[in-house]
């Protein structure tokens, strides 16, 4: 699986930024996904996941609320909706997907990585 993520960008505190990854591979349906974050200076962590058929969905709760997971297996994306953004939402987000089609949130069970998209958020 080959993953592309897209969509970051500058945005002002308050605002809406819709983040995108598109994977390859037949196997994308049955793919746990997930988005991560790594801010300048800290480690990689944990935004939300999705299960393969969407039906499930985890988030971190600092992004609990305003964030919004969901995935179209028919083409082959994930997405990552963040509303309400602020100052402390920025980072690098990275796509990820796992062999195993339910979530996780550490970093180390995932198996496929995309190549990260900023986001800055300025207050």
């Amino acid at each position: 699986v080959q993953l592309q993520a897209s969509g970051g960008g500058l945005v002002q505190a308050g605002g809406s930024l819709s983040l995108s990854c598109a994977a390859s591979g037949r196997t994308f349906s049955t793919a746990g996904m997930a988005w991560f974050r790594q801010a300048p200076g800290k480690e990689r962590e944990f935004v939300a996941g999705i299960n393969f058929s969407g039906g499930y969905t985890y988030y971190a709760d600092s992004v609990k609320g305003r964030f919004t997971i969901s995935r179209d297996n028919a083409k082959n994306t994930v997405y990552l909706q963040m509303n309400r953004l602020k100052p402390e939402d920025t980072a690098v987000y990275y796509c990820a997907a796992r062999r195993i089609s339910d979530v996780a949130t550490n970093d180390n069970q995932y198996d496929y990585w995309g190549q990260g998209t900023l986001v800055t958020v300025s207050s």
